[in-house]
């Protein structure tokens, strides 16, 4: 069994027993102090368009960026699943998809991750068929932000909470070893973590996936310009450095003119 397998059964054995920590790097230092602390899924998301790059949205972030990334987080050699997302208009048909999981593996991830449910499937299969892991990602979209006029939560209503449980099923079916659920209203991700083979990954969908996920800037109060709803920072990372930079600036040594 290869290295990247063991892990994703060490994940999936997690369902149900251990809780699964998930955070996001970037950068070979975030990668390796995520890694330090035992974070046993690091992923390489579009969300880094918007807290690294500082695009308005995830939709403009290219497969460029994205490999850019995964090469430097993959140099930190983690103990972590490395998973990268594949960025908006890059898993249009099966054939693209396999094409473009293939060039993020060639990068350094060691899965792929896309979002959507069963209008994804003949893609989503085509890339599992291909021996590339596959992680889904299901409720709210950031990609289709633009389509649907915001960050909306996902699973109000008695059909959308089917749509979500059906794509779950399906995607789970399908081979994707995790599911991340995004926005969507606790009752339904705990049905969907009850019913879905594989394993939950959430963020803001309550407490009953079997993992969450956070941006780690997030996390850490390095992102003081927006902070989710659902994120509570357990530091405030800009306030200390702003404090640390500013002492440096204060104590540097006059220069003497004579």
């Amino acid at each position: 069994m290869s290295v990247t397998l063991e892990k994703i059964e060490r994940l999936r054995a997690m369902k149900g027993r251990d809780p699964i920590p998930a955070l996001t790097a970037a950068d070979f230092p975030m990668a390796r102090l995520l890694d330090e602390c035992g974070i046993p899924i690091i992923l390489v998301g579009d969300s880094l368009g918007m807290v690294t790059l500082g695009y308005p949205n995830t939709t403009l972030v290219t497969m460029a960026d994205i490999q850019h990334h995964v090469r430097a987080v993959a140099r930190a050699k983690p103990n972590a699943l490395i998973i990268a997302d594949l960025p908006y208009k890059t898993y249009e048909t099966p054939e693209q998809a396999v094409q473009n999981a293939r060039a993020l593996i060639d990068s350094g991830a060691e899965a792929v991750k896309a979002e959507g449910g069963r209008a994804i499937l003949p893609q989503v299969k085509a890339i599992v068929a291909a021996g590339i892991p596959f992680c889904g990602h299901l409720g709210m979209l950031p990609q289709s932000v633009l389509i649907e006029g915001g960050y909306k939560i996902k699973g109000k209503q008695d059909a959308e909470r089917l749509a979500l449980i059906e794509d779950a099923i399906s995607l789970s079916n399908a081979g994707a070893f995790a599911i991340v659920l995004e926005l969507v209203t606790p009752p339904v991700a705990k049905e969907i973590t009850e019913r879905a083979a594989a394993p939950t990954i959430g963020i803001g969908s309550g407490p009953d996936c079997d993992g969450q996920i956070l941006v780690t800037l997030d996390l850490v109060g390095m992102f003081p310009w927006f902070t989710p709803r659902f994120v509570k920072p357990k530091m405030n990372g800009a306030e200390q450095m702003r404090g640390a930079i500013g002492e440096w600036k204060n104590t540097l040594p006059r220069r003497v003119t004579t």
